[in-house]
C-alpha cells in the first residue's frame, strides 16, 4: 500500500485525450488543462493522472509521439517544483514505457493500486478491462500488451506506426470502449460491480477510476464510494480529497453530478 502523508487537498483527473479528434479541438482542450494545471500549485503537492492522458500514445527505444509540447512542459515544471505526481495508464495509453519515469520523475501504475490518503483507503486506476463483460476489448488488450506483438509493432517506422495508432483509437470502438455516457443503470455498470466485488475480499473507502466518461458518485455496500472523475472532453471535470471526503468539481458551471444510491 502506497501512503500518501500531505494534509493538502489531492487532486485526480483523466481522460484528457490530447491529440483526439484533431489538432485544432485538442490543443483547446490542452490549454484548458495547463491552466488548471498551473492554478494546482501552491493548493495541492499530490495529483493523480488517471489515464487516456493521450489518445495514442506508443514509445520506442529512442523516439516519443510529437507534440504536446505544453502539458508534458507544466508537469515537467510542477515536478521540479516539488508537486508529487502519479500516473496511470489507460486503454489509449497501455503503450507508456519508462520515458514518464526518466524524464519527468513520475512514477507510472500499469495496474490499479492501493493509497492511503487523509486516513482513507483508495483503490485507484483508470478501470478499462475490470468487471465483467468487455470480452473483446480485454482479448485486443492480451494482443497489445502482449511483448511479441509490441516487439512487432516497435519494428515500423514511427511515421507509419504512430498514423496507424491514431487512426485505430479514433476509429476502432474496442480500443475507444463504450461512446454511451449517460448512465446505463447499476446492473450494466461493470466498474460498479468490480467495486462490489473487491468489497467481499477487502474494505476500501473509495474507488476511484476513469474510463467511463462520465462523472459519477456511486454509494457501495459497507459506506464506500465509487467516484468515476469524467473527462475534459464534455465536462471539463476532476475529483478532489479535502480532510479525507472525496467530491466531483469541474471548470464548467453547466456540469452537474448524479449520486447513485
Amino acid at each position: 500500500m502506497h501512503k500518501i502523508t500531505s494534509k493538502l487537498p489531492v487532486y485526480f483527473a483523466s481522460d484528457q485525450h490530447f491529440g483526439a479528434p484533431d489538432n485544432s479541438s485538442s490543443r483547446d482542450r490542452e490549454l484548458r488543462f495547463v491552466e488548471w494545471l498551473e492554478e494546482l500549485e501552491g493548493k495541492t503537492d499530490v495529483l493523480f493522472l488517471l489515464g487516456d492522458l493521450f489518445d495514442f500514445w506508443y514509445e520506442y527505444k529512442e523516439v516519443v509521439p510529437k507534440g504536446f509540447t505544453r502539458v508534458l512542459g507544466t508537469l515537467a515544471r510542477l515536478r521540479d517544483k516539488g508537486m508529487t505526481i502519479y500516473f496511470f495508464v489507460g486503454n489509449h495509453d497501455l503503450w507508456m514505457g519508462d520515458y514518464f519515469e526518466k524524464e519527468l520523475q513520475i512514477p507510472v501504475f500499469h495496474e490499479p493500486q492501493l493509497f492511503e490518503i487523509q486516513g482513507k483507503r483508495c483503490f485507484i486506476g483508470h478501470g478499462d478491462g475490470l468487471g465483467p463483460g468487455d470480452k473483446g476489448y480485454k482479448r485486443m488488450k492480451k494482443l497489445f500488451t502482449n511483448p511479441v506483438a509490441k516487439w512487432c509493432f516497435s519494428r515500423l517506422h514511427p511515421n507509419f506506426a504512430v498514423g496507424l495508432g491514431k487512426s485505430a483509437s479514433l476509429n476502432n470502438r474496442l480500443i475507444s470502449g463504450d461512446e454511451d455516457v449517460t448512465f446505463k443503470g447499476r446492473e450494466n455498470e461493470w466498474l460498479i460491480a468490480y467495486c462490489e466485488e473487491k468489497l467481499k475480499q477487502n474494505y476500501f473507502d473509495y474507488f476511484l477510476f476513469g474510463h467511463r466518461h462520465y462523472p459519477m458518485k456511486v454509494h457501495l455496500n459497507g459506506g464506500s464510494f465509487y467516484f468515476n472523475t469524467g473527462d475534459w472532453l464534455r465536462y471539463d471535470s476532476y475529483a478532489i480529497m479535502e480532510k479525507g471526503e472525496l467530491s466531483l468539481k469541474s471548470l464548467r458551471s453547466d456540469v452537474s453530478f448524479p449520486e447513485i444510491l
